[in-house]
């Protein structure tokens, strides 16, 4: 007898399983990792609120991760971005191309790379980015690119642990901000 109430608890828990994983997925927690390699770790939580729209918050700890340029930061950066999907879907509202206007906040400690002296780095951004956010079951992939303007008090390498400031084809122009990311996540 025992036997049967096992395979009936196993039976009730593969259909649980399955059901909870065809429903609709509104929400997602992600991890950007490419932020790790270059010194700082983010966590973002997105929720839809309509079937073609949806809300992001980021949060991060500048300092955790691989300092790639050896000017030791510490800080923090948060991000807000609202997701414009571009076909929206009931059945899966995480999925597909969309267009996002973001705002990007920097505040971090880092030594200075002339005379290694602390320094402060205040920055914020305004960027619009475009992307494919893939959502297949619980699996959340996110891949964007974008650009916009910057302001604030820059740090010298011009990584400001969430964009970086134009600095390429032997122009340098600290109003110009680019990013670029994957974030990898949950969705539930």
């Amino acid at each position: 007898m025992k036997k049967y109430y096992i395979l009936l608890l196993c039976s009730y828990a593969c259909v649980n399983m399955i059901a909870s994983d065809l429903s609709v997925r509104r929400q997602a927690v992600k991890t950007t990792i490419l932020s790790w390699y270059t010194g700082s770790s983010k966590v973002s939580y997105e929720r839809a609120i309509f079937n073609n729209q949806t809300m992001e918050i980021t949060a991060g700890y500048i300092g955790a991760g691989h300092d790639n340029f050896q000017n030791h930061p510490k800080g923090y950066t948060t991000r807000y971005a609202h997701k414009f999907l571009l076909y929206g879907n009931e059945v899966q509202p995480l999925n597909g191309f969309y267009l996002r206007p973001e705002l990007i906040f920097t505040h971090f400690y880092y030594d200075s790379k002339i005379d290694r002296e602390r320094m402060l780095s205040k920055m914020g951004s305004a960027v619009f980015t475009v992307g494919y956010q893939y959502a297949i079951h619980r699996f959340i992939a996110d891949f964007f690119i974008g650009g916009g303007y910057a302001f604030g008090h820059e740090a010298d390498t011009n990584y400001q642990h969430g964009f970086a400031l134009w600095d390429y084809w032997e122009r340098n122009n600290k109003n110009i901000a680019v990013t670029f990311g994957i974030k990898l996540g949950v969705g539930f």
